[in-house]
């Protein structure tokens, strides 16, 4: 039985698309979490590249635009435990060890276009932000994901 060359030339061709997507989707779906400062330590590197940030919406900085679908917002720390045995985090027990070398008092500008604002979305509300950072300390954001609160609180009688 005689193997004709066009058969395996079509076999490498099969082979190398599967192997060229797969590594792309990795590529594409393989971003990782990074806070606030750890972005505005490393925004010299990460101008142009997606990611994900993990941050909370600074409180009277949010601007919503129904009719464009566009949302802006400043993205700040989360900040860390308060020293009373709660801890001011919410998402999924993200931590961040202090660093002196990181600013803590960074912020972005986050802009969402094109998309319907999250319903959970709310001023001093823990975010993940996915987009691209530009310059000038700005992220485009694909999607901006709200967390729920990690503890439920019941409301104060009167």
């Amino acid at each position: 039985m005689r193997f004709k060359p066009r058969f395996f030339i079509g076999g490498g061709l099969v082979a190398a698309a599967v192997i060229y997507l797969t590594t792309t989707a990795i590529r594409n779906t393989a971003e990782y979490y990074l806070t606030v400062p750890e972005v505005a330590a490393r925004a010299q590197q990460l101008t142009g590249q997606a990611l994900r940030v993990a941050g909370r919406v600074k409180p009277g900085s949010v601007s919503w635009e129904p009719s464009s679908l566009k949302l802006s917002f400043k993205l700040v720390a989360i900040p860390e435990a308060d020293g009373t045995g709660s801890d001011t985090k919410s998402l999924a027990g993200i931590r961040k060890v202090n660093d002196d070398r990181q600013n803590t008092s960074a912020e972005f500008l986050v802009v969402s276009v094109g998309q319907p604002k999250p319903d959970m979305f709310a001023e001093n509300r823990d975010v993940i932000v996915e987009g691209e950072l530009t310059s000038g300390h700005t992220i485009m954001a694909r999607q901006v994901l709200t967390s729920c609160p990690s503890k439920y609180v019941p409301a104060s009688k009167k």
